[in-house]
């Protein structure tokens, strides 16, 4: 009779029965999927690293400035008055991320999430090189402290604060400029005291997490796992054991008189998973879909002489033995509301402008009389939201009877930068009837143009 293997539902796998953490020591594996992620890692943390140092358009890619609130994405520059498009960025992701995981499962977790790029492009491989392979790390750690594993342990270590630091100096580049960030770096702490506090507590927090908090990160504090039950369904693709092809379990030669199946209990699975978890009692939270138990499996499989996919990328109705839809009525709906979002957003986008400019009457009485004229007083705020600096044209149609004083007529503007002109509408009290409208129109220069208007107040004689 089979042997039936039930999942530890009521516990995650890196705690034990009594509370206490279970340090996880996944071992190497090689294969298809590992050598894919190690250069989707490469890619992604050298493009990310390279950002802060690819000019376009006279700035970094990637700069976000907080000090003069201006802020340069991929030769776009943006201003404190285009906060609101973050909205659409941030829903727009986090929609996508629905999209995706219910399209391709957990693909993020595993392959572009930073927690795990940098944990299995950076720190895993500072600790298999310091401290060798799985077995070597759970040898060493329960032996007793002696002078060669003080050594090991304190290179680890420091090699994972050092990693720390440079990549909380690249973090701050994206907000200081890269050459500001090397000249902080030449000076005292104490010459840039916020700056260094930042890097302190950035490189305190990625000692941390990275060092010592890592897969406890996905199991305990991130939601995105917790909430797999609603983003996922049988056809979304996950990363899954086929428990028909191979239960029960035996040894190799078991299989040959039909008393096992393909699954040789090695466990390998397990010992390769960076959770500790068991891909065999099914769809866990712990999962972050990184391919190891895949790429284990198929080399024991190869070795076996059996077809690889015992453990594969698939969704729950292909490992049950049924066919997995990909058009289905949530996929439709979620690209009905991308398209929708995408939509908005670009729209939005479109009605963007480089400049803003408001008119306003400037404080104090409404209206001033001034013999036997009527005076209103305004003040033309002009905002550049663009880089470098622009030329704005400014012209007032206050109709008849009215004379305008405006000091100039032309404004230059610094890049994010702003201006202010004073503009007087004066008319003869005899002449005014009721409150009218005074128009200024705003044009940048080799650009577009606005207008803008106020009323003119008054009392009649």
């Amino acid at each position: 009779m089979a042997t039936v293997h039930l999942p530890l539902v009521d516990q995650a796998s890196s705690l034990g029965k009594d509370g206490r953490r279970h340090t996880v020591h996944p071992a190497d594996v090689r294969g298809r999927f590992d050598r894919a992620r190690k250069v989707a890692f490469a890619l992604l943390i050298g493009i990310w690293a390279a950002l802060p140092w690819v000019p376009i358009g006279g700035h970094p890619a990637v700069f976000l400035d907080i000090d003069a609130r201006a802020f340069y994405l991929f030769g776009a520059s943006f201003g404190a008055e285009d906060v609101w498009l973050v909205f659409f960025l941030a829903t727009g992701f986090g929609f996508g991320l629905v999209y995706a995981t219910a399209a391709l499962g957990r693909a993020w977790c595993g392959w572009a999430c930073p927690q795990t790029v940098f944990l299995e492009g950076v720190y895993r491989k500072i600790e298999r090189f310091v401290e060798g392979p799985r077995e070597r790390r759970v040898r060493n750690a329960a032996a007793p402290w002696t002078l060669g594993k003080i050594v090991r342990r304190t290179t680890t270590h420091a090699l994972y604060l050092a990693a720390s630091l440079v990549i909380a100096h690249i973090v701050l580049s994206y907000f200081v400029s890269l050459p500001r960030a090397f000249a902080m770096v030449r000076h005292a702490p104490a010459v840039h005291p916020e700056a260094f506090a930042w890097v302190m507590a950035v490189t305190a927090l990625l000692y941390g997490n990275f060092g010592w908090f890592r897969e406890q990160f996905c199991v305990v504090m991130c939601p995105y796992g917790r909430l797999q039950s609603v983003l996922l369904d049988d056809d979304s693709l996950v990363v899954g054991y086929d428990v028909a092809r191979g239960e029960p379990r035996g040894k190799a030669s078991a299989k040959a008189k039909g008393d096992a199946g393909d699954c040789v209990d090695c466990k390998r699975c397990v010992v390769v998973c960076p959770t500790g978890i068991d891909i065999r009692n099914g769809l866990q939270m712990d999962c972050v879909a990184c391919t190891a138990c895949i790429d284990a499996c198929d080399d024991v499989m190869d070795k076996l002489g059996r077809s690889r996919g015992l453990i594969r990328y698939d969704s729950q109705n292909g490992l049950a033995g049924k066919k997995r839809r990909f058009v289905r009525p949530r996929i439709i709906l979620y690209t009905a509301l991308l398209s929708l979002g995408i939509a908005a957003s670009s729209l939005a986008a479109m009605k963007r402008t480089t400049y803003e400019a408001t008119l306003l009457r400037l404080p104090g009485e409404p209206y001033a009389l001034d013999g036997d004229a009527i005076r209103n007083s305004f003040d033309l705020h002009v905002v550049n939201k663009q880089g470098g600096r622009e030329t704005f044209h400014v012209s007032v149609d206050a109709g008849r009877d009215t004379t305008t004083i405006a000091p100039i007529t032309t404004i230059v503007v610094a890049g994010h930068g702003a201006a202010h002109l004073p503009i007087f509408v004066t008319m003869p009290r005899d002449r005014f009837i009721s409150d009218f409208p005074v128009r200024v129109s705003v044009s940048r220069d080799g650009g577009e143009s606005s207008v803008k208007s106020a009323v003119f107040l008054g009392a009649r004689r």
